[in-house]
């Protein structure tokens, strides 16, 4: 009866060990929220658009420049400023930089600038479905 416990025993801790292991790692910032910034990533959500200006971020911009507002829930306490993102709709890809965030937006939801939105839909639409993902840090349209 001994020997057969053994075996057992060992094949629990191994199989314990190899399910640790294979957990994936969520990356979670000092503030709690979420802080992920590989670009292998993609999100899945809905686009809408904003007047832009003074920016959490810190800069003033245009409606006319490519920006990006995110969901509190990524802003990582600002840590997520100035990164590139690059969005894909309507078989459309096209490129925003983060300086805004948007309270209201949830986890995987973006708010574009108006030029932004523009390229995709025609504002009046107010809203369409769109996936994102952050492009590596360094990275330059």
């Amino acid at each position: 009866m001994q020997l057969t416990r053994v075996p057992l025993f060992a094949t629990t801790i191994l199989a314990s060990f190899v399910c640790a292991i294979a957990v994936p790692v969520v990356i979670t910032a000092q503030n709690g929220t979420i802080d992920n910034r590989e670009a292998d990533v993609t999100h899945a959500g809905q686009a809408t658009w904003f007047n832009v200006g003074l920016g959490a971020c810190g800069q003033v911009d245009v409606d006319s420049s490519h920006i990006v507002a995110i969901s509190s829930l990524r802003w990582a306490n600002g840590g997520n400023c100035e990164q590139w993102i690059q969005i894909t709709a309507n078989g459309q890809s096209h490129f925003g930089q983060t300086r805004d965030e948007c309270p209201s937006c949830g986890i995987d939801d973006l708010d574009l600038s108006p030029a932004l939105f523009g390229e995709f839909e025609p504002l009046s639409v107010g809203v369409f479905e769109m996936t994102w993902h952050f492009m590596p840090k360094g990275f330059t349209p």
